[in-house]
């Protein structure tokens, strides 16, 4: 498996808050993309933006008001698809949920990329296995299941 992450960091605060985000991004691909099973060469971009991109492409793409923590558009092979996430959005989880921001960093990292995949939680069956993929990307990496407290 070879897919190229290329990462894109026009939010400053990413970079004071997580000096080692590009790191931890692409370590977050690989575990996604090892959980998932996708062994094709391909390219990945990741955005690492601010509230108010998310907020715009949130309103053209979804057409729902304000930001959300990642947004996730699948692109044509080879490439992926894109990963867009929210600084402010994504540290305000992380504080309200009282874990480490990388850990949601990674998270939300994993969670984008399998939606690049083709997985979506819109079913319950379909999110449980969406879950267990993340639960089971985030052990490779040593991060508490999200869902359920901590690693197994």
């Amino acid at each position: 498996m070879s897919v190229r992450v290329e990462i894109a960091i026009p939010c400053k605060s990413w970079r004071r808050a997580l000096p080692r985000a590009a790191t931890l991004a692409r370590r977050a691909v690989a575990a996604a993309l090892g959980e998932a099973g996708h062994d094709d060469d391909g390219e990945l971009s990741l955005v690492l933006a601010d509230d108010a991109l998310l907020a715009r492409l949130n309103a053209k793409y979804r057409r729902r008001k304000g930001p959300t923590n990642v947004l996730s558009f699948p692109g044509a092979e080879p490439l992926l698809g894109d990963v867009v996430i929210a600084y402010q959005t994504t540290s305000r989880e992380a504080k309200a949920q009282k874990k480490p921001l990388a850990d949601h960093f990674a998270h939300l990292i994993v969670h984008g990329t399998l939606h690049l995949l083709g997985h979506d939680h819109v079913r319950s069956k379909d999110a449980r296995r969406m879950e267990a993929l993340e639960v089971a990307a985030l052990f490779r990496l040593g991060i508490a299941d999200p869902y359920n407290g901590p690693a197994r």
